[in-house]
């Protein structure tokens, strides 16, 4: 699914975009803000893997005043969005234009990465968690989101449909939500719950919790072990 623009000014358009696929994202930004100040100091400093677009941050700063972050995201367009939206909070944000193997060493004190680990397979996610927890101090939150869903017979259809129909009844054409019913099945490398849950502990991750789920999205909170 292509969720952005690549007008780096059209933030109203972006953020509806955004919002029209997926159900409850402004109140999932504040729950992972909340979910992360349980372990994050007032002066913590937070990695945002993903961060392109901005809106994460943006909620995260609104509501953390003294936190510092690095945002980590491979494209040039996507971080110009997110430094537009942020306005005058983006001087409290470090980009790098990068993937998780160039981003800073830290150790952070908390983390999120947010509607980006649906686009990567079983091996590289795993591989991705590993460097991203490696980066965290011991015992610091993660808050991760993303489609997580059924992926066999009867059942990913069902909830390939629901998803498709929450599109719909968001003003989205039937044609297009269909088309990315096909998009999601043939191209997207989702993984179950179950998947899920078992890749972030395979990455070194206890304490794994389901604190979101919106049809074909969930998320979890969960530490650094």
């Amino acid at each position: 699914m292509n969720l952005f623009s690549s007008n780096p000014g059209d933030t109203s358009n972006y953020a509806e975009r955004v919002e029209r696929h997926v159900p409850g994202l402004r109140d999932l930004h504040h729950m992972a803000a909340l979910l992360l100040a349980e372990r994050v100091p007032a002066d913590g400093r937070v990695l945002v893997l993903g961060a392109g677009g901005g809106l994460e941050l943006k909620a995260f700063a609104d509501m953390q005043p003294s936190w510092r972050f690095d945002g980590v995201d491979p494209s040039a367009d996507m971080i110009a969005q997110a430094r537009f939206i942020l306005g005058e909070q983006v001087r409290r944000v470090v980009f790098h234009e990068s993937y998780i193997d160039d981003a800073p060493e830290g150790p952070f004190d908390g983390a999120a990465c947010l509607l980006t680990l649906h686009f990567l397979d079983r091996e590289e996610r795993l591989r991705t968690l590993c460097e991203l927890r490696r980066r965290l101090r011991p015992g610091a939150p993660f808050v991760v989101a993303h489609h997580s869903f059924p992926q066999e017979g009867a059942q990913q259809d069902l909830w390939l449909r629901r998803n498709a129909d929450f599109l719909v009844s968001r003003g989205i054409p039937a044609s297009q939500a269909q088309g990315n019913i096909k998009a999601m099945k043939e191209r997207l490398p989702a993984l179950s719950p179950e998947q899920d849950e078992a890749v972030l502990r395979g990455a070194g991750f206890s304490h794994v919790q389901l604190f979101y789920a919106g049809l074909t999205f969930k998320g979890w909170v969960c530490n650094r072990a």
